[in-house]
C-alpha cells in the first residue's frame, strides 16, 4: 500500500467519524407501501394488545404459590378369606403410614404370611439354594437375595427337592402373584378429604380449597363431581382413577401411583371469590404393556406380638396399593405500574421496527428503489455552523 492510499484511508475514516446523520422525512405516495405499513402496524398493535396485555396480562406483577396439604381418608372394607377369615378393615388398617407429606397410601391387595418365628426352615428352591448334600451349603452364608442365614445343612423342602436350611423368620413368605380380584376391592368407594392452604406472599393473599361458602352440612354429603360439585374437596378414589382413564379394580391388583393436581391461577385484580382451585388427575407410574417387569407399587411390613410361650412372633404382609401424590401449582397476578411501563416501552420499540421493515422493502424490492434511495439519503458538506458576515 502506498503513502497516498494510506492518506486516503485516514481521510475516509476521519470523515466517517465526524459525519452526523439526522432523520429526514420522506413521504412516499404509494398504495402498496402504505398498505404494508398499516398492516404491519396493525399486527404489532394486535400482538401488544391481544397477547401481551390480554392473554399474557403484561400489566401485572406475578407471584408463585406456597402450599400445604393434609388429607383424611374414610371408608370400611370387608374381606372373607381362608387365611384371615371374616375381617373388617378400617382406616387404621389400610392407610400406611397414617400421615405423609402431600401424599397418602391406600392398601388394596396383600399377601399374608402368619405366625412367623425366628427358627430353622428350608430355603425356597432356586438355582443358588438347591442342594444334594451338606457340602453344597455353607454355614453363615447369606446372599443378597436369600431369606436368611444358612446353617450348613441340606434338608428336604418337599418330597422331591432339597434346599439349604436357613435361620430366618419361618415359615418363609411365598412370593406368589397377588390375589385377583384384589382383597380390598371395596377400596374404590373410600373417600378422601383434601385440605389445601395456599399463600401468595408477594400480595399477602391467603386462601384454602374449602371455600368460604362451604359449610359442615355440605361437606357431610358432597363428593367431587366435575359437572355437579366441582368445588367439593372430598373425592371418591374410584372417581380419581377413572378421571385418569384407568380402571380401579385392575390397578388395585398390583398397585400404582396416582397424581392429584391442584392448580391455583388467580387474577387478584378480580373479586376474591374468583380465585378457586382446579383439579386434574393422572397416573404417574409407568404403565407399559410391553414391559411388565415389576409392575405397580408394593412393600412389606410386619405386625409383631408375643405368643402363648412369650416367643416373638409376627405376621408379615406384602402390601399392594395405590399411592396418591398431591401436587399444587399456581400463579397469581396483580396490576403493577413497573411491568406495565416495561411492556408499553417494548411495544413502542416494536412499532419503531415497522419503519425499518418498510424502508427495507422500499429500498430493495420496489421498482423505483434507486429513485427512493436518492431521495432518502442526502449528503451536505460542512459550511460552518455560523453564517459568514
Amino acid at each position: 500500500m502506498t503513502v497516498a492510499e494510506d492518506n486516503n484511508c485516514c481521510v475516509s475514516i476521519c470523515q466517517c467519524f465526524f459525519d452526523y446523520s439526522t432523520p429526514k422525512i420522506l413521504v412516499i405516495r404509494s398504495k402498496k407501501v402504505g398498505a404494508i405499513n398499516r398492516i404491519t402496524q396493525a399486527l404489532v398493535i394486535a400482538y401488544i394488545i391481544g397477547y401481551v396485555c390480554v392473554l399474557n396480562k403484561g400489566y401485572q406483577d406475578t407471584d408463585s404459590v406456597l402450599s400445604s396439604v393434609t388429607t383424611k381418608v374414610k371408608g370400611i372394607a370387608l374381606t372373607n378369606t381362608s387365611d384371615l377369615g371374616l375381617r373388617i378393615w378400617d382406616v387404621a388398617d389400610y392407610i400406611i403410614p397414617p400421615q405423609e407429606e402431600s401424599s397418602f397410601f391406600v392398601l388394596t391387595n396383600l399377601i399374608v404370611t402368619q405366625n412367623q418365628t425366628q427358627t430353622h426352615c428350608a430355603e425356597i428352591p432356586s438355582v443358588a439354594s438347591i442342594c444334594s448334600s451338606d457340602k453344597d451349603c455353607k454355614a453363615g452364608f447369606r446372599g443378597p437375595r436369600s431369606n436368611g442365614v444358612q446353617t450348613g445343612t441340606c434338608v428336604n423342602f418337599n418330597h422331591t427337592v432339597k434346599t439349604c436350611e436357613l435361620f430366618s423368620w419361618c415359615p418363609l413368605e411365598r412370593d406368589n402373584e397377588p390375589p385377583n380380584p384384589p382383597m380390598l376391592s371395596d377400596a374404590e368407594n373410600f373417600t378422601v378429604l383434601v385440605k389445601n392452604n395456599i399463600r401468595f406472599p408477594k400480595f399477602s393473599f391467603n386462601k384454602r380449597n374449602i371455600l368460604p361458602h362451604i359449610n359442615s352440612s355440605y361437606l357431610e354429603h358432597c363428593v367431587f363431581n366435575r359437572s355437579t360439585d366441582p368445588e367439593c374437596p372430598i373425592f371418591r378414589l374410584k372417581d380419581i382413577v377413572e378421571e385418569a382413564e384407568e380402571d380401579f379394580q385392575t390397578m388395585a391388583i398390583h398397585g400404582g401411583v396416582m397424581g392429584v393436581q391442584i392448580r391455583w391461577d388467580c387474577d387478584l385484580d378480580m373479586p376474591y371469590s374468583w380465585c378457586v382451585p382446579r383439579y386434574n388427575f393422572r397416573r404417574l407410574d409407568n404403565k407399559d404393556p410391553e414391559n411388565t417387569v415389576a409392575p405397580g407399587y408394593n412393600f412389606r411390613f410386619a405386625k409383631y406380638y408375643k405368643d402363648s410361650d412369650n416367643k416373638d412372633t409376627r405376621t408379615l404382609i406384602k402390601g399392594y396399593g395405590i399411592r396418591f401424590d398431591i401436587m399444587v401449582f399456581g400463579q397469581a397476578g396483580k396490576f403493577n405500574i413497573v411491568p406495565t411501563l416495561l411492556n408499553i416501552g417494548a411495544g413502542l420499540a416494536l412499532l419503531g421496527l415497522v419503519t425499518v421493515v418498510c424502508d427495507w422493502i422500499v429500498l430493495t424490492c420496489m421498482t423505483k428503489r434507486h429513485h427512493y434511495r436518492e431521495q432518502k439519503y442526502t449528503y451536505v458538506d460542512d459550511f460552518g455552523l455560523l453564517p459568514e458576515e
